[in-house]
């Protein structure tokens, strides 16, 4: 019998939130799971890196005062065993689209444990709440059962199926649990983007235009896309590579040919 997968388990809503205990408990049944996870939320922090952190024991495992990225290099290079999948979450609040990708603590996480070589799984959930903040909505384990049930399943057969050779990690994004398990689509990252500023005296309020637009009558977004999978009620699986792909164009070449000559005169 094969030895059990070894997980770190970490996200950015903070080590006492609901969605990481899910996770936690449902992966134990699968795994050795070791969790460092921030000591309070550090949502939207992106790779933020602190290069120094305080620890803490925490029942769950380590909290550690710091951002999901430095959880991720605490974890992997001193405060667990080495693990064979990184999984972060699950987020409370979907991450949805090309824009959230360098943003998200949750993803980020993901990303730096693909610069360790190690596959990663990112797992949010999409919370319809039009008008009210998500800090005011309250969810219990049972709300968490589909991103459990789809990460777990990721979990105990991407690694065998070969996915991550082709996908250093997987954004997954599910609706709020309601009875069945949703369907499971391999998603694209939409490229809807509509930030937004007004000032008002000294201040300057940035505004996410992108989430008034999820209403599945009038969604904006193709098909195959993230946010179109996830507002109809499915499973969105994005697989994505990291670190970012460089395009070489001929258009530039030509400028780094002539920069020194133009510069010099």
């Amino acid at each position: 019998m094969s030895d059990p997968l070894e997980i770190l388990l970490t996200n950015d809503d903070g080590i006492d939130s609901t969605g990481i205990r899910a996770l936690h408990d449902a992966l134990s049944e699968h795994a050795n799971v070791t969790v460092v996870a921030p000591a309070n939320d550090h949502s939207a922090c992106g790779r933020s890196i602190s290069h120094e952190v305080d620890v803490s024991d925490h029942e769950l495992g380590y909290a550690v005062h710091g951002t999901p990225a430095d959880c991720v290099v605490a974890g992997l290079a001193e405060l667990g065993p080495f693990p064979d999948l990184v999984v972060a979450g699950c987020n409370k609040g979907a991450n949805l689209g090309e824009y959230v990708l360098g943003r998200s603590g949750t993803i980020s996480a993901a990303v730096e444990a693909a610069f360790f070589d190690v596959p990663a799984i990112a797992t949010s959930m999409y919370v319809p709440a039009p008008g009210t903040s998500l800090r005011e909505i309250d969810l219990s384990i049972d709300d968490y059962a589909e991103a459990t049930r789809v990460t777990s399943y990721l979990v105990d057969h991407a690694l065998e199926a070969g996915v991550f050779d082709h996908a250093a990690y997987l954004n997954i994004n599910v609706p709020v649990a309601d009875g069945a398990p949703a369907p499971f689509e391999v998603t694209r990252p939409s490229k809807r983007y509509e930030m937004d500023a007004e000032r008002d005296g000294d201040r300057v309020h940035l505004k996410d235009r992108v989430w008034e637009q999820m209403d599945p009558e009038t969604l904006p977004d193709p098909e195959g896309t993230d946010r179109r999978a996830v507002v109809e009620g499915r499973i969105s699986v994005s697989p994505l590579t990291a670190p970012h792909s460089t395009n070489h164009h001929e258009t530039l070449t030509a400028l780094a040919e002539t920069y020194l000559e133009t510069v010099e005169h």
